[in-house]
């Protein structure tokens, strides 16, 4: 997919742009491309200092059917809450993976249970904590950032008095 103009080029946040075929405006760009594989046209949503867009996705052909539909202050818009909910959704997505969390009861007590991996590029690693009903952590240890995380390993953890899981 190639650009319709070079509108693209580096800019900051605070330059505004809006023609045909590139709005610049709220900390987003977007751009009508050329599908190269086919007739069709598609618009790129890419955030200020991102270097990849958020979201692509199909643009509509205007009256003449060949040329694309100009891009407008309604379609801008639409766009823009669609890019964010595209990231917020893939945010939360590394959250879950990232921050896990089950609760374990035991006869005596009940566990709050929680894995908190750091995705370091040379080394990842994880904590296994673990918080009393009142909310007091009464555990922390340092695991494998592949550290099976299901509620049989968090009660064999609490059964075996919180030490270090092999």
């Amino acid at each position: 997919m190639t650009p319709m103009d070079d509108a693209s080029g580096p800019h900051t946040p605070d330059d505004t742009l809006h023609s045909a075929t590139c709005w610049r405006d709220k900390g987003w760009t977007a751009q009508v491309i050329k599908n190269e594989d086919d007739d069709g046209w598609a618009v790129a949503m890419t955030r200020d200092g991102e270097s990849e867009p958020a979201l692509v996705g199909p643009w509509t052909m205007g009256r003449d059917k060949k040329n694309p539909k100009p891009l407008d202050t309604g379609a801008f818009n639409t766009l823009v809450k669609t890019a964010s909910e595209v990231l917020r959704r893939a945010e939360q997505h590394l959250e879950a993976t990232l921050h896990k969390q089950l609760w374990v009861e035991t006869g005596a007590a009940r566990w709050s249970i929680r894995l908190d991996i750091t995705p370091d590029e040379d080394e990842p690693w994880a904590t296994l904590s673990a918080e009393d009903e009142d909310g007091q952590r009464v555990a922390e240890v340092r695991v494998r950032p592949d550290f099976r995380f299901t509620r049989t390993s968090a009660l064999a953890w609490i059964e075996g008095g919180f030490q270090r899981p092999r």
